[in-house]
C-alpha cells in the first residue's frame, strides 16, 4: 500500500494556542503526577521501615530495662558498700585518734574498774563502770583528766552498792575540739 502524505500550502492552519496548550498540559501533568505518585509511593515505603525499626527499638528497650531491673539490687549493694567504703577512707584518712584513746582509756581501767557499757561518739566516751574501791576509782579519774586528748571528765553518776560491796559509776569524757574537729 501507497501512503500518502499531505502538504498544507495554506499559512493559518496552525494548531490554535489553547489545543497546544491542552496537549503540553496533558504531557506534562501526566509527567507530573506520575513523580507525586513515585514520592508518596516511597514515602510510603519508607513510613514503614520507620515503623518496624521503631518496633525493634521498643523490643530492645524493653529488654534492656528488664536487664536493669534485675540487676536493681546488685547495684543498690553495689553503691552501698561504695559509700561504706568511702565513709571508711575518710575516717582512716583523717587519722582519727579516737580508736587509741578508747585503747588507752582501757588499759587505764585494767585492774581497776570493770566496765558495764562503753558508748562512743564523735565529741565523747560515755563509761558505765563498777570499781572495786574509791581509791582505784579515784586514781582512773584523775589519769583520765590528765590524758592529752581528754578535755573535760564529768562523773554523771555514782552509787555506792554495799550489798556487792562495789561502787557503780557514769563517767562523760569529752575529746578536745582540736583532735574531733577536722
Amino acid at each position: 500500500m501507497a501512503r500518502h502524505t499531505t502538504i498544507n500550502f495554506l499559512r493559518g492552519r496552525e494548531k490554535p494556542f489553547f489545543e497546544k496548550f491542552i496537549t503540553w498540559a496533558f504531557t506534562v501533568g501526566r509527567v507530573l503526577v506520575i513523580f507525586t505518585e513515585t514520592v508518596a509511593l516511597t514515602a510510603f515505603l519508607y513510613r514503614f521501615s520507620l515503623d518496624y525499626r521503631i518496633i525493634d527499638l521498643r523490643d530492645e528497650i524493653k529488654a534492656k530495662q528488664n536487664i536493669v531491673s534485675a540487676l536493681k539490687t546488685d547495684e543498690e549493694q553495689f553503691r552501698n558498700l561504695q559509700t561504706r567504703i568511702a565513709y571508711a577512707g575518710k575516717i582512716d584518712s583523717e587519722k582519727n585518734e579516737i580508736p587509741k584513746t578508747i585503747a588507752d582509756i582501757l588499759t587505764m581501767a585494767t585492774g581497776r574498774l570493770s566496765f558495764n557499757a562503753l558508748t562512743v561518739s564523735q565529741s565523747s566516751v560515755k563509761i558505765d563502770a563498777t570499781a572495786q574501791s574509791a581509791t582505784s576509782l579515784t586514781t582512773f579519774l584523775n589519769q583520765l583528766r590528765e590524758y592529752p586528748t581528754i578535755d573535760m571528765v564529768s562523773l554523771d553518776k555514782i552509787e555506792n552498792k554495799t550489798s556487792v560491796a562495789t561502787i557503780a559509776v557514769t563517767i562523760t569524757a569529752t575529746f578536745k575540739k582540736a583532735k574531733s574537729a577536722k
